[in-house]
């Protein structure tokens, strides 16, 4: 009995990283004023990034690393249609959601002989008690991977960093009186700017914990989701870090309960 509950606490955990990093992206982002509905297409091509480099270098820390930088690109996109353009942040978003998926299969296909898949990654990011040289069966067998970890750690740093910090403050302003803010001096557009590209950068660690940690390979369908479960995540969170991550917590333990009960019966 301990070992299934602590098994389901794992899993649970595992499927609810990628969530609560994507979450956190678009938490910060739309405090600063910028819907994202993005986080789909952002955590897509964060997922082909991490695994393409995760798999040409052999090191699945600097393809996590390059997950998110691919995601960070991909928001600057959105940043320029919605910040400097003026345009309709929720279009921008849409078609963000489109270029991600495509941009990936694109360049799947291009970089791995005509496929829409990546072949498989042979160094994933370890697991948590095995890289401790934890040796009892049951937490082995209940083991969490790394990501969970950073996942957590960007709930903490982002909900210090938006009530606790002149910066968070700041940015709390550009997205509820962007126009009090800019009469005492704050460049909205750079927070903004700022706050979206870190949106993109969660929103790749997010589609990067998918390929990296809980499968080894990128394929079309990946994600599936996930990012339009992460932006309900934020509304249901009210935009807010821990809130946020709560939700996803709840979404990964449907999908972790989903799994184990499949798994019960057949």
């Amino acid at each position: 009995m301990i070992r299934i509950l602590l098994l389901g606490f794992s899993m649970t955990l595992m499927y609810s990283a990628p969530l609560v990093l994507s979450a956190m992206g678009g938490v910060v982002s739309m405090r600063s004023g910028v819907d994202n509905i993005g986080l789909e297409g952002m955590m897509t091509i964060g997922a082909f990034g991490a695994t393409t480099v995760g798999y040409f270098s052999g090191n699945p820390w600097l393809g996590f690393f390059m997950g998110g930088v691919a995601g960070m690109l991909l928001a600057l996109l959105h940043g320029i249609v919605s910040i400097s353009l003026k345009g309709n942040q929720i279009i921008s978003g849409i078609a963000i959601n489109f270029i991600g998926p495509g941009a990936a299969i694109f360049l799947s296909r291009l970089l791995f002989d005509g496929a829409t898949q990546t072949y498989t990654v042979s160094n994933k990011i370890p697991k948590l008690f095995a890289s401790l040289g934890v040796t009892n069966p049951i937490l082995r067998n209940a083991d969490i991977d790394a990501t969970v970890l950073v996942a957590l750690l960007s709930v903490v740093a982002l909900w210090y960093f938006l009530y606790y910090t002149k910066a968070g403050l700041r940015v709390r302003a550009c997205g509820e009186h962007p126009a009090a803010a800019d009469t005492v001096g704050v460049n909205v557009s750079l927070v903004r700017y700022l706050c979206v590209l870190a949106s993109g950068f969660l929103s790749g660690l997010g589609g990067a914990a998918y390929t990296l940690a809980i499968i080894s390979n990128f394929t079309p369908t990946v994600i599936s989701g996930q990012g339009f479960i992460a932006l309900a995540a934020v509304i249901f969170g009210n935009w807010r870090p821990i809130g946020a991550a709560l939700g996803c917590l709840l979404f990964g333990f449907a999908q972790a309960l989903i799994i184990m009960l499949a798994g019960s019966f057949i």
